[in-house]
C-alpha cells in the first residue's frame, strides 16, 4: 500500500501536464515536500518524467502543423548545450547550492503567472 501515494501523485502531475499547468513541477514539491524524497532524486525522477510528456507533445504539434522548422533548427542545438550544462550543474554542484536558485525561480515563475500582461 506505500506505492498508492507516490502512484496517486504520479498520476495527477501527469493529468496537470498534460492540461499544459506543469505537472512536474508540482510533483517535484509533492517528492521533496510529503514524501521524503532528496532533491536530487526528486530532479531526476521530474526530468524522466518530463520526457514521455514533451514526446507526446512534440507528435501532437507536429501532427497539427504548429513546428517552425527554421526555428527548431535555431532553437535545438542550444537547447543540447543547455541541457547537458544543466546536467552538469545538478551533478556537479551541492544540493544546498541548487535549493535557492530553484526556489527563486519558482517564486518568479509564480508571480510572472498571476502578475498583469502588458
Amino acid at each position: 500500500m506505500e506505492w498508492l501515494l507516490p502512484f496517486l501523485c504520479g498520476l495527477g502531475a501527469s493529468v496537470i501536464s498534460a492540461w499544459g499547468v506543469g505537472g512536474g513541477t508540482l510533483l517535484l514539491l509533492v517528492m521533496t515536500l510529503f514524501l521524503g524524497v532528496d532533491q536530487r532524486t526528486a530532479q531526476g525522477v521530474n526530468l524522466l518524467f518530463f520526457l514521455p510528456t514533451a514526446a507526446s507533445a512534440l507528435v501532437c504539434h507536429w501532427r497539427g502543423g504548429y513546428l517552425d522548422k527554421p526555428t527548431l533548427k535555431s532553437a535545438v542545438p542550444w537547447a543540447v548545450i543547455a541541457a547537458l550544462l544543466g546536467a552538469w550543474a545538478a551533478t556537479a554542484l551541492d544540493v544546498a547550492v541548487l535549493r535557492k536558485p530553484f526556489g527563486i525561480y519558482l517564486l518568479l515563475s509564480g508571480i510572472s503567472l498571476i502578475w498583469p500582461q502588458k
